[in-house]
């Protein structure tokens, strides 16, 4: 596992290793290999945009479900995505986010966002035909204000 330069990486504890690792392989991680003394102390995920992400046990007690403190933000082009997987409506913040909420197998909450300007690469691609603004009823409606 390759250090990025300027990353932050959230540490989270988890009562059960095994429903967090299966959660958040829902959300697109994928499990580092590591070895087999270790794997019972420590997990650690990745994404396929290089977002990465480490679980290990709780202390017992530490983390309650209704009353855990902690929570990660995962920013990602893939928010419509995730956001269908759950059957979440993603929500436009006052701060330029588009973001679903999530809670994990400790209800750890795992806030998933993107800009709203931000568009995706298969946004871009779209023919002009495509686009809503296009279409012949649009462009005779446009064409009936300007007269």
């Amino acid at each position: 596992m390759p250090v990025r330069p300027h990353s932050a990486v959230p540490i989270i504890p988890c009562n059960d290793l095994a429903s967090s690792v299966r959660f958040y392989r829902r959300l697109g991680f994928i499990e580092t290999p590591l070895p087999e003394a270790d794997r019972a102390e420590y997990r650690i995920l990745e994404d396929r945009a290089g977002g990465e992400l480490h679980l290990q046990p709780a202390v017992p007690g530490w983390v309650r479900p209704g009353r855990n403190p902690f929570g990660v933000y995962i920013a990602t082009s893939r928010l419509r995505e995730i956001a269908a997987k759950f059957r979440k409506t993603p929500q436009k913040t006052a701060y330029g986010m588009l973001e679903i909420t999530l809670s994990d197998p400790d209800e750890t909450l795992v806030r998933i966002g993107w800009p709203v300007a931000a568009r995706t690469r298969a946004e871009r691609r779209k023919r002009p035909s495509e686009h809503p603004r296009a279409s012949r009823a649009g462009r005779r409606a446009r064409r009936a204000r300007a007269a």
